[in-house]
């Protein structure tokens, strides 16, 4: 990565003594644009429950603690006023834990840049360092891939979601929290 300017300065120098043909070749052979079309990705809550609980509730870029995200909008549905969520996660009306502790699934090597949306590709990671990340590699970014977490030393309070579902029921008519439940109880077994 680090050479690359170099690329940038030796086409430059082509078009500079009138060779514009062979700059096109120095960044078509040297550093070359891939275009990928971005088809969306649009995770199931069991899939993104089975890529949290492989990777330990770990955000595997900065290996801090995530927190699986019905208990995050319990606490907002128990506390809207000292635990608010805003359903478009406005900054200014979102408590930042959403952005801080909540895991997503990111892309090692994003799609955009030749990855593959498989799960051999995926990790968990919060909310801001998703966004942080981007479409960048790891390398350009200077982070490293840290190693899953162990489910038996943190699960994320996966067990403490469904252990207070199955107490307090009525938590489920939200369907959210619903929707999370089934995807908790369709990957537990693996985990007890």
């Amino acid at each position: 990565m680090s050479n690359k300017y170099k690329i940038i300065e030796e086409a430059c120098c082509e078009i500079s003594n009138g060779n514009l043909e062979n700059a096109k070749n120095v960044i078509n052979v040297k550093y070359r644009f891939e275009f990928f079309k971005n088809k969306g990705r649009n995770y199931t809550n069991s899939q993104k429950t089975k890529i949290f609980l492989r990777d330990g509730f770990i955000d595997r870029y900065s290996g801090e603690k995530l927190i699986y995200p019905p208990v995050l909008r319990i606490l907002s549905f128990l506390m809207p006023t000292e635990f608010p969520f805003h359903k478009n996660w406005k900054t200014s009306e979102c408590h930042i834990a959403y952005w801080q502790l909540y895991p997503t699934i990111d892309h090692i090597i994003p799609v955009s840049r030749g990855g593959k949306d498989h799960e051999s590709n995926w990790v968990s990671t919060s909310q801001l360092r998703n966004s942080s990340k981007s479409n960048w590699l790891l390398e350009e970014l200077g982070w490293e891939l840290n190693k899953p977490g162990n489910i038996n030393e943190w699960d994320g309070m996966f067990f403490w979601f469904l252990n207070y579902s199955e107490q307090h029921p009525d938590i489920l008519d939200d369907n959210y929290i619903l929707s999370w439940h089934k995807a908790a109880r369709r990957e537990q077994e693996k985990y007890t």
